[in-house]
């Protein structure tokens, strides 16, 4: 599936906010906002607090659920990120800003990334913002495949649970090493 760079690209950013395991420093937002092409990327320790707390509603958008509860939740983080969308001539070409030129790095990303979540919503499927079903790991991603049946953040997670499942139906065999070895030919 090919994704805009102001919708996909921003779901995406989305999804690498939620993934965080803890409160981030300014420092470490710059390379997951440069890998995702945002350029105001100079944010302070009160800013990067914001982003946290932000993320931490951006996850609820993730996973299975009830698409009406999705579209709620994301509409709720399209309100509070109060942004006046623009059309943007910078390089030439016109294409949509979600913030004004000079926002606030924080705010900039909450209207980003709200508008990014709802762009999958509207433009592909609801289903796409998915978490992993691994039940060690229930990282968030958007589903970039084609028919859109991801299920696993990794194909690492997916081979992992596939060993898991293997080994769970296989019957375990008890006898003493010694014992295993001399049987083997």
């Amino acid at each position: 599936m090919q994704f805009n760079h102001y919708g996909g690209e921003a779901a995406r950013l989305a999804a690498d906010l939620v993934n965080l395991s803890a409160p981030p420093r300014p420092e470490d937002l710059e390379p997951l906002l440069a890998a995702r092409s945002v350029v105001n990327r100079r944010f302070s320790t009160a800013q990067a607090e914001t982003i946290w707390t932000w993320s931490r509603r951006l996850a609820e958008c993730f996973g299975p659920q009830d698409l009406g509860e999705r579209c709620e939740k994301v509409n709720a983080l399209l309100a509070d990120a109060s942004s006046s969308p623009r059309i943007s001539l910078h390089d030439g070409h016109p294409h949509l800003h979600y913030s004004a030129p000079g926002a606030d790095a924080a705010a900039h990303v909450r209207a980003v990334t709200a508008a990014g979540l709802a762009y999958v919503i509207c433009s592909s499927d609801a289903e796409r913002l998915g978490r992993c079903a691994r039940h060690t790991c229930g990282t968030a991603f958007v589903d970039t495949s084609r028919n859109g049946r991801r299920t696993y953040c990794s194909v690492r997670c997916a081979n992992n649970d596939a060993v898991a499942r293997h080994r769970e139906r296989r019957p375990v065999d008890t006898r003493p090493s010694a014992a295993r070895k001399a049987r083997k030919p």
